[in-house]
């Protein structure tokens, strides 16, 4: 049982989402969007890194992951981007959690089965997977499809560190 804190990073709004992994099984624990105030860069990400330490008080995680940067068709676009996975990265290093980066294709892949889902499959089957009443927001949605993916990662790996065989990717 891990208590998995997902970020979905941004320079505008940060999505959070936290998930209990039981196994093969998620719970739904807490999920959101930290919208960030019309200011200057410095000032959004000390809001990202204070908010997420209030998280991380507040729920306990045991692990972090967050989204990877990809590089998208403005170069500044990217680099606020990379800023912004920064400050997340130091609030979760500082509280000691463990953090680990996923591309988004992989996030989508796990999650939805294709690796080019779009944001309203990926909220849909976050709505199925964590049998929620709503369909939660965008960007918090796509945090909690972050921790999914660590979820699952984890699990596949001690699935194969204990020696089970596999067959086309299912563990037999």
């Amino acid at each position: 049982m891990a208590i998995i804190l997902g970020i979905d990073p941004g320079s505008l709004k940060t999505g959070f989402g936290l998930i209990n992994a039981l196994g093969g099984r998620y719970e739904y624990v807490a999920s959101g969007v930290i919208r960030l105030p019309k200011a200057e860069l410095p000032e959004r990400l000390h809001v990202i890194f204070e908010s997420l330490i209030e998280v991380i008080e507040e729920y306990s995680p045991q692990e972090m992951a967050i989204e990877s940067v990809f590089m998208s068709k403005s170069a500044g676009s990217a680099i606020k981007l990379g800023q912004a996975r920064g400050a997340a990265i130091v609030a979760a290093t500082s509280s000691d959690l463990p953090v680990a980066e996923y591309e988004a294709k992989k996030v989508k892949q796990s999650v939805v089965g294709s690796g080019g889902a779009d944001k309203a499959q990926v909220q849909h089957m976050i709505k199925q997977l964590l049998k929620l009443s709503a369909t939660p927001q965008e960007d918090a949605a796509d945090a909690l499809a972050v921790a999914i993916c660590h979820a699952n990662t984890q699990q596949h790996l001690i699935a194969i560190a204990e020696g089970k065989r596999f067959r086309r990717g299912r563990m037999v």
